[in-house]
């Protein structure tokens, strides 16, 4: 019996990996990509417009990154499953996500095989958690509500809020990373002192400044230190 067939959108800001996936996908029974995102703004009008059954989310991505495009999707669209794709498992990254709806995360490294069998079991209802993800999660949720930067600051920033027209919606670890580029730290010494690497905070930097409408270091920090609560 041939499979019902799965109509998937891949949204990535890197070329080859969207080609790649396309390419492998589309050899798959039962599969196939009806459209390509470069940015999670074209992911979310791609749903919209072409009703798919899942989006394959990249998380760092210019316009509108992957967990605020999920949770747009997931709200609008909620017969379209996503499910997030990440080169690192950053436990921020997984408590946004998963509160935003997602099904669930894949890292990019997998095999080929394990990509389409994992694109099968979301379809088929599975909370798909590899191991190194899982266990972020675990110790994210053990530390409690104390270990969630947002949350602790929240009553600081509410003193000095940001107009509501003008609120750009940054993530837990953007909102570490403004704290840091106030310092006047490097961008080497925010990927140490946060044990991710400094290619992935020049992605989150860029993400920032998109959020933002900048694209000038001095002017971002300049804009975003009045938003930081004040030091104690």
């Amino acid at each position: 019996m041939r499979r019902p067939m799965i109509r998937i959108v891949i949204a990535d800001d890197q070329r080859l990996l969207r080609d790649g996936l396309q390419t492998m996908i589309n050899l798959s029974d039962g599969m196939e990509v009806v459209g390509l995102a470069e940015n999670g703004r074209k992911a979310l009008e791609l749903t919209g417009t072409l009703q798919p059954d899942l989006v394959l989310m990249d998380i760092q991505m210019p316009e509108m990154d992957g967990i605020e495009s999920t949770r747009k999707i997931r709200a609008l669209y909620p017969a379209t499953k996503v499910l997030i794709l990440t080169t690192y498992p950053e436990d921020d990254y997984i408590i946004d996500a998963l509160v935003g709806g997602a099904s669930g995360f894949l890292l990019k490294d997998l095999p080929g095989d394990k990509i389409i069998a994992a694109i099968r079991d979301t379809m088929a209802g599975t909370l798909l958690m590899p191991t190194a993800i899982s266990a972020k999660l675990a110790a994210r949720l053990s530390a409690g509500p104390a270990s969630n930067y947002a949350a602790a600051h929240t009553a600081a920033r509410t003193a000095n809020p940001i107009p509501a027209d003008q609120d750009p919606g940054f993530t837990d670890r953007e909102w570490k990373i403004i704290e840091l580029m106030a310092e006047g730290r490097s961008n080497r010494e925010i990927a140490n002192l946060l044990f991710i690497s400094e290619g992935t905070i020049r992605n989150y930097i860029s993400i920032i400044y998109s959020k933002i409408g900048v694209n000038d270091r001095l002017k971002a920090v300049n804009l975003l230190r009045g938003w930081l609560p004040p030091k104690s």
